[in-house]
């Protein structure tokens, strides 16, 4: 949260009784879906949300979501805004804040998404930075809670590269105490902003991708190179080839073992076809639970 005001930036900013109450209650919202009592929980609200990257799930979910709860969703794609010809991100947020109850926005600098919470006086959603992806990551708890029925006494394994769904990975770890091991190689780990800070003794950092996938509950990965990173993409691609997500990998974990990954993904190249097609694979159950995690997030911070 930025200062008195209510938003949705990093996991790091809750505690670990807000972030089990948001899963909670997507699970109900997930639960009573179809039920009239829910289509009314923010009539007349609007969000707007601001796009500067492409979106299949965070576009869908949030614009399907603020429906169902009765309000309106506005896409608002960077190119067709000020923002494309220069105007401040503050300056944008100051117009918008006149206009409609809360912003979500989908872009790359994370200095970005705090400065338009600073500005504005209404919430503020971070549908993805290059930071962090607290939104990917409630959606995923809520599909390890519905599998697992807890969040506690697991282990996750993230094997691959040490991105913005890694950090916010550990910021869950750090709050809700798990088990994590982050495998990757040495030139596509983890901020040192990130390992220089955590000491938390569930959290370990390795280089071996054996190491992290060894007794764990969650298999989970992303895609090797993000957008943005297209000019290094061969050697990203050669560094994390012993990372990929496979039959022997996979034979390391429990036999229960849960596959996620957030989407989109490149088979064959961060996991294999037969492990992201193949029965241990919850990949759009975790998609579709975008929509209810939005929709918790949503209703706290608009209701």
């Amino acid at each position: 949260m930025i200062g008195e005001k209510k938003d949705f930036i990093s996991l790091e900013d809750f505690t670990a009784a807000e972030i089990t109450g948001l899963v909670k209650l997507a699970a109900d919202f997930k639960k009573h879906r179809q039920q009239k009592k829910t289509r009314s929980l923010l009539a007349g609200k609007k969000l707007g949300m601001i796009f500067a990257k492409n979106s299949t799930r965070t576009r869908v979910s949030f614009e399907t979501g603020i429906y169902e709860l009765g309000g309106m969703g506005i896409f608002l794609s960077q190119n067709d805004l000020q923002l494309g010809r220069g105007e401040t991100v503050s300056d944008t947020g100051h117009v918008l804040e006149r206009y409609i109850d809360a912003i979500m926005i989908r872009t790359h600098a994370h200095s970005d998404v705090l400065e338009l919470a600073r500005a504005v006086s209404i919430p503020v959603i971070n549908g993805l930075t290059d930071w962090c992806h607290p939104c990917q990551i409630l959606a995923d708890l809520l599909t390890v809670w519905e599998q697992r029925k807890t969040l506690k006494n697991l282990k996750v394994a993230y094997i691959g590269d040490g991105n913005n769904v890694a950090n916010s990975w550990i910021y869950a770890a750090q709050k809700l105490g798990f088990s994590l091991c982050v495998a990757s190689p040495a030139s596509c780990a983890v901020s040192d902003k990130i390992t220089d800070s955590c000491h938390n003794k569930n959290i370990r950092f390795t280089e071996d991708p054996e190491e992290a996938a060894r007794d764990a509950d969650i298999l989970y990965t992303d895609v090797w190179v993000s957008m943005g990173q297209e000019a290094g993409a061969e050697e990203r691609i050669k560094a994390l080839e012993p990372y990929q997500i496979n039959a022997g990998l996979a034979s390391l974990a429990k036999k229960d073992y849960i596959f996620l990954h957030c989407l989109p993904a490149h088979r064959g190249q961060e996991v294999s076809a037969d492990i992201i097609d193949g029965p241990h694979s919850l990949i759009f159950a975790q998609a579709e639970n975008r929509l209810h995690a939005q929709k918790a997030v949503m209703y706290r911070l608009m209701k």
